[in-house]
């Protein structure tokens, strides 16, 4: 991923990071789950031979965090891809994820608390919610990253899948 990003692949979850001007910024994603649901079967019967399937493309949720060198606190961010937004390309003004939910958290705790204020953008102001979306692209986090947090994660998430059907294979084949 271009912008300076470290990455760290736990298994199906994949960590990239990046420290910018006294702020650390992590995005976290997990592959599994990150396929949409294939296109419905009517399309399917409809499709000629000869015509090809379309690729598998791993769209997962993923968390932004913010953290400031001199707070207490974590500012994060739960993103994801609309399914009616992937694949529009032609429309550069509109942006190819969302932000779902943000909150603050302890920072350096690992499991979040149920008990901080969690608030959901579907009842936002739309101002404030454009002005998350320009601190997120300030920190890199834009539709350039996101188209490619979406081709990594692809890649990782087919790569999970052949290991998958390697291990399948064997399994299966011992007695």
């Amino acid at each position: 991923v271009s912008g300076g990003w470290e990455l760290e692949v736990h298994g199906t979850e994949a960590k990239l990071v990046r420290k910018v001007a006294g702020e650390r910024i992590t995005v976290t994603f997990n592959i599994n789950n990150s396929i949409p649901p294939s296109v419905d079967e009517e399309t399917q019967e409809e499709q000629k031979p000869d015509e090809q399937e379309p690729d598998l493309t791993s769209t997962p949720n993923f968390v932004v965090e913010v953290i400031k060198d001199d707070t207490k606190q974590t500012l994060v961010l739960d993103c994801h891809f609309p399914e009616d937004e992937i694949g529009h390309e032609g429309e550069e003004e509109s942006d190819i994820f969302t932000i779902r939910e943000v909150s603050f958290q302890p920072t350096g705790e690992s499991d979040w608390k149920d008990t901080n204020y969690t608030l959901n953008t579907d009842s936002l102001d739309w101002a404030l919610y454009d002005h998350l979306m320009d601190f997120l692209a300030d920190r890199g986090v834009d539709n350039t990253f996101a188209d490619e947090l979406i081709e990594l994660s692809t890649a990782l998430e087919h790569q999970e899948y052949i290991k998958f059907l390697e291990d399948l294979k064997s399994f299966v084949k011992c007695q």
